[in-house]
Parts: structure tokens; sequence; C-alpha cells
């Protein structure tokens, strides 16, 4: 019985977790907002203890930050921060990306092709659709990062790979709200798609000089693109 009951605690726990981290990327919750347990609790159906747990695995990936008098917040945000985020992005994406290159098979590259389409299609019909819908929004975006996975999934370091997840979301809780309130147009860009099939032609041809120089300037817009937005629209704010 203590052991379903501890595999019941764990299964909550993931269930939490992966609620409360989708809506930090997704922006629902604010930065600096306090995650009161009673609060969520209400909102999710879970009790404190897994909750807890939640909290304290996404306060390690820095998404959430916690003091002795103010309890459990959502971590804040700065362009100082996201720069960070991306240059540390930059550094271990890009030996993660050779290493991958260089101990990829087959089935690597089959699993880069696959990721690449299903990304592909989804942003055609995002275009195609009159109105953009919240369910297209995520399958695009969990695409989005499917791909990104499958050009590092051959490297061998589990660290790497890790890291790499880490710096990922620390990037999207930036980058996803934008795209929220951006048009169809904008969420499927040209630029972001070519450098997509570039990096992926790149990585099957085994360039690993090309394919390492591309992610890094993909990585660099991405930066410049929420530097962008996020200027813009304290301006608007201001205004207003």
């Amino acid at each position: 019985m203590a052991t379903d009951k501890t595999e019941d605690n764990l299964s909550l726990s993931r269930v939490a977790y992966q609620r409360l981290r989708g809506e930090i990327l997704a922006g629902t919750f604010a930065p600096d907002m306090p995650l009161r347990l009673e609060f969520l609790r209400e909102r999710y159906g879970i009790s404190f203890s897994p909750l807890r747990e939640a909290l304290s695995q996404l306060q390690v990936e820095r998404l959430v930050s916690a003091t002795s008098n103010r309890g459990f917040r959502v971590a804040p945000v700065s362009l100082e921060e996201m720069w960070d985020a991306i240059n540390a992005r930059i550094l271990i994406e890009a030996e993660a990306l050779r290493l991958s290159v260089e101990y990829g098979d087959d089935l690597w590259e089959g699993n880069i092709v696959s990721s690449f389409h299903a990304l592909d299609k989804s942003r055609q019909r995002l275009l195609d659709a009159e109105d953009g819908s919240l369910t297209d929004l995520e399958l695009i975006e969990s695409r989005h990062q499917h791909f990104h996975q499958m050009l590092l999934a051959a490297c061998p370091s589990a660290l790497l790979l890790q890291m790499s997840a880490t710096l990922y979301a620390q990037t999207e809780r930036y980058r996803r709200p934008l795209l929220s309130r951006a048009s169809p147009e904008t969420v499927g860009s040209k630029g972001p798609h070519d450098d997509h099939r570039a990096m992926m032609s790149a990585a099957l041809a085994r360039d690993v000089v090309a394919a390492v120089d591309l992610l890094r300037r993909h990585l660099t817009a991405t930066g410049r693109f929420i530097q962008a937005n996020s200027e813009a629209r304290e301006k608007e704010m201001v205004a207003a």
C-alpha cells in the first residue's frame, strides 16, 4: 500500500509539474506572480505534497523562485537574463549538435526528416487557416520543440541534453507569450522555417561547421525577436 501511495504521489507530481510548467511558459502565470498552494490546489485539484514537489523541481529549472518569507513565485524576467539564457544555450547546443552529427545514425537522420515534415505541415495549416486557434499554436510549438530535440538526439552526453532542455525552457518563457499574441503569419514566418530547413540539411550532410553556425544564427535571431517585441510592447504600455 505504501508503494502504491508513493507512486500515486509521483504521478500527481508529474501532472502538477507539467501543468505548472506549461502555464509559466505560456505566460498564463505572469513573472513574479505568487504561486500559493491553496490557489494551485483549487486550480488543479492536486494536494499540497505533489504541488510542493513540482514547485521544487521548477525552482531547480529557474522557472520558479522561493524565499522563506514570500513563498513560491514565478521567476522574474529581464532582457539581460534572456540574453544570458540565449548565449548559454548557444554554447551548450553547439557542442551537443556537434556530437549528435558525429554519432548520429540512419534512424537519427530519419527522425530529423520526419520531425521537420511534421513542423512544416503544422506551419502550413496555420498559414492556410483564416484564424489560428490556441490548439494550432500549441501543436506547432510542440513540433518546433521536437525538431530541435531531434537535431541533438544522437548526442551521447545526457548532461548536455538535460542542460539544453533547461535552457530551452528559459528562452521559451520569453518567446512563447509573444507568439500567443502574434498573427499566424508571424508564428509561421518564413525566416525561422528556412533556418530549420537549413539546419536539417547541414546536419544530414554531416557538415558540423555549417550546422553549428546556422544554430548560432537562429538562436541569436530568436533573442533579437524577443528583444524587439518586448521593447515595442513596453512603448505601447507607456503610450497608453
